[in-house]
């Protein structure tokens, strides 16, 4: 953020057959809502009218952006469907909706590495209808990692005020994941994490609690043993030797059904549904997907495309809303984490019985 300008928050289409534009439209038609940041649409002006009028909603004051001129402190719109004509059908299934969302994304990521916008919130897509050449990935986690990654590893992280659910796999058939539960892939996902908590959550020391892969954590072995050979072992070396606050295994089950997840900072699933299932459940409609490790902030609401209600203004805005909350206290942790930590003091240390010589830490040395 520069010149004291509001933040600028990117904002993706999704699917254009889905929930998305009903989802932004809610939420950017408060009118003090551009008092907070700048929002900053990649889509199409067309389609958003197709969807407005759809839902039978008042018209909303966007400025169409012509040659980068942004204006802030106004909703603003850039076209990035070009002369294409896009056939939006509510709630079905198309690769032309999946192409409208690659393109919006695309452009997004672009603006986002190049400085021209501050944080990113995506509108769901289909990870199958966006599939192509230009995107083979499996969801907006893998294909953020490879444009803007710059050699970091993302984390998924699913947040609200009380709940940060991370995981060590993501997208991944579950028969592959007892595979993909190693030393190495744990220690990587709790580093990021832990630096996460405290970089993008301002918490200093995080208290992490790691689930167990098997039900009831292995049952002593009776119900597999990657507790006892891989995870327990690698949670004690990160304790021990990287002095992180790290705990576990803990089964999934009782874990969450007795609430133990209130003390801690953050929760690491092994999979997929064992973390998101009993996220979702417990944050209602106000989670937030967060991509953590990266070096632009990325959210999302924890939704999918929701074909079953497009049109029927049904869908609700507050977990989109949240995302955008979400986005700018990160931007904002993130600056006041860097400069309070951007010229730290030097350690003095005194040893018993040695002569021992104060510092000057005014002094270059």
């Amino acid at each position: 953020m520069t010149n004291n300008r509001k933040i600028r928050v990117g904002i993706t289409q999704g699917d254009t057959n889905g929930i998305g534009y009903e989802v932004i439209l809610k939420t950017l038609s408060v009118p003090e809502f551009c008092e907070l940041c700048t929002p900053v649409i990649y889509g199409s002006s067309k389609v958003m009218t197709f969807h407005r009028k759809a839902l039978e909603m008042p018209s909303l004051q966007v400025n169409t952006v012509r040659g980068g001129q942004i204006k802030d402190g106004a909703v603003n719109l850039i076209e990035v469907c070009g002369n294409e004509d896009i056939k939006v059908e509510l709630g079905q299934p198309d690769k032309q909706a999946g192409h409208a969302a690659f393109l919006s994304l695309e452009a997004a990521v672009a603006d986002l590495n190049a400085g021209n916008i501050d944080v990113l919130v995506t509108a769901p897509i289909s990870k199958d209808n966006i599939q192509s050449e230009s995107f083979n990935f499996p969801g907006h986690t893998e294909y953020l990692e490879a444009c803007m990654g710059d050699g970091n590893k993302a984390l998924m992280v699913l947040c609200n005020e009380n709940l940060r659910v991370a995981l060590v796999t993501t997208h991944l058939p579950i028969s592959q994941v007892p595979a993909a539960i190693t030393a190495d892939a744990i220690k990587e996902k709790v580093h990021i994490f832990n630096k996460s908590l405290q970089r993008d959550f301002g918490i200093v020391k995080p208290r992490i609690a790691v689930l167990a892969l098997n039900p009831h954590s292995g049952e002593n072995g009776l119900l597999g043993n990657e507790e006892k050979t891989v995870i327990a072992p690698t949670l004690q070396e990160l304790y021990d030797k990287d002095k992180v606050l790290c705990f576990g295994p803990y089964a999934a089950d009782g874990f969450f059904g007795n609430e133990t997840y209130r003390k801690f900072d953050g929760v690491l699933a092994m999979y997929h549904d064992q973390g998101l299932a009993a996220f979702k459940t417990l944050a209602m409609d106000n989670g937030v997907n967060f991509t953590a490790g990266l070096p632009q902030v990325r959210t999302s609401p924890d939704h999918g495309t929701g074909y079953d209600i497009a049109g029927k203004n049904l869908a609700s805005e507050n977990s989109f809303r949240q995302a955008i909350y979400a986005a700018i206290d990160i931007y904002r942790n993130r600056l006041r984490w860097d400069e309070g930590h951007a010229h730290p003091l030097r350690k003095q240390y005194f040893e018993r019985g040695k002569d021992n010589v104060v510092l000057d830490l005014t002094k270059d040395e």
